[in-house]
């Protein structure tokens, strides 16, 4: 049984902001640099991992590489910071719904694979600061998504039971972490991936952020009837 929110749990790259190509841009470039000729679809195949794991897992399988992992990570997530501050956007629709939740005074909360600096940085060029209840990074964390050890440290550090907590993710890793951990998945894939058959675990799946808002003013409607309010 769905019920009815209580806090709306937020991932980052390609829900709040508009990242996956400035990752892309980064990844190809930070990776040639270190000696591996990087692709796009390259790109695609660890997409919603911590990127740790990612660097990881290329020199573990790359040897030709010629930057230990952690220096490698570094040069990388520099790039992509540069990138943020020259092009980061709040992706299309992200804008009503926060506001959307502040008028309905749902908590909200944010998970993220991404490096705690690059979440700080997100936040601060979207002007974001101060909106969420709870900003969490599973970078120093010993599981990072598909694991829901994120979204749960997210819950329960706003106050609130993961059964209470809706998630709006765009990854499939994404998806899998917030089911594991009890919570109503709303998914808003990129289009590239739509087709993606493992979306179907999650409990509604959306073409677009703008499917967001009357979702949410159903479930709240039905809420407030209950009561005779």
């Amino acid at each position: 049984m769905i019920k009815v929110p209580e806090a709306l749990i937020f991932d980052m790259d390609g829900v709040l902001i508009d990242s996956e190509p400035l990752w892309r841009k980064a990844m190809i470039q930070g990776f040639g640099e270190a000696g591996l000729p990087f692709t796009e679809e390259d790109c695609r195949k660890t997409t919603g991992q911590r990127f740790t794991e990612v660097v990881q897992y290329w020199v573990t399988h790359h040897p030709q590489i010629s930057m230990p992992a952690p220096v490698l990570e570094d040069h990388i997530v520099t790039i992509l910071l540069s990138l943020i501050e020259m092009e980061g956007q709040l992706m299309p629709g992200i804008k009503q719904v926060i506001e959307f939740c502040v008028e309905h005074r749902l908590r909200m909360g944010l998970a993220t694979s991404s490096a705690e600096r690059l979440m700080k940085a997100v936040l601060k060029k979207l002007k974001l600061e101060d909106h969420f209840y709870s900003a969490i990074s599973a970078q120093f964390m010993t599981h990072g998504k598909p694991h829901p050890e994120v979204f749960l440290v997210c819950a329960h550090s706003m106050g609130v039971k993961p059964a209470d907590c809706w998630v709006i993710e765009d990854s499939v890793n994404g998806v899998i972490a917030a089911k594991a951990a009890q919570m109503t998945t709303l998914a808003v894939p990129d289009p590239e991936f739509r087709s993606d058959p493992r979306f179907s675990i999650a409990d509604f799946t959306c073409s677009s952020m703008n499917e967001v808002i009357p979702l949410l003013s159903s479930f709240l409607s039905k809420n407030l009837l209950k009561h005779g309010q």
